[in-house]
């Protein structure tokens, strides 16, 4: 089989985060198993109110985070330490498992987010 360029667009995801007025996370899929999310955070948002429950209340994020800050402020959290790291426009970022997130000022936060496929 020849190799082929694969395309996706956030307008139409293969799944979707909706946190109402403070944002959502859409989600493609590649065939591999790739992914790709758009994530908007609106000005007020956290992960413990916003997300946490829609991942069925975790202490904590059970995922790693590689992506890019389009825009705004993300203040993430380790829980286990208490460190927190600013993520701001145009910082490329890999967060661990075992944080949480606020929105940090009046600005909405936009990041792109990857994960490859496992195989």
């Amino acid at each position: 089989m020849e190799p082929t360029i694969e395309i996706r667009r956030f307008e139409t995801p293969d799944d979707a985060l909706d946190m109402k007025e403070r944002g959502g996370i859409d989600i493609v899929k590649m065939r591999d198993g790739t992914t790709g999310m758009h994530a908007v955070f609106e000005p007020g948002w956290t992960w413990e109110a916003d997300e946490k429950p829609l991942l069925g209340s975790p202490d904590s994020c059970p995922m790693r985070h590689v992506g890019y800050c389009i825009s705004g402020k993300l203040v993430v959290r380790m829980i286990e330490t208490g460190a927190e790291t600013p993520i701001a426009r145009g910082d490329f970022f890999d967060i661990p498992p075992g944080h949480d997130a606020y929105v940090d000022g009046g600005e909405r936060v936009e990041l792109i987010l990857f994960e490859a496929s496992g195989g």
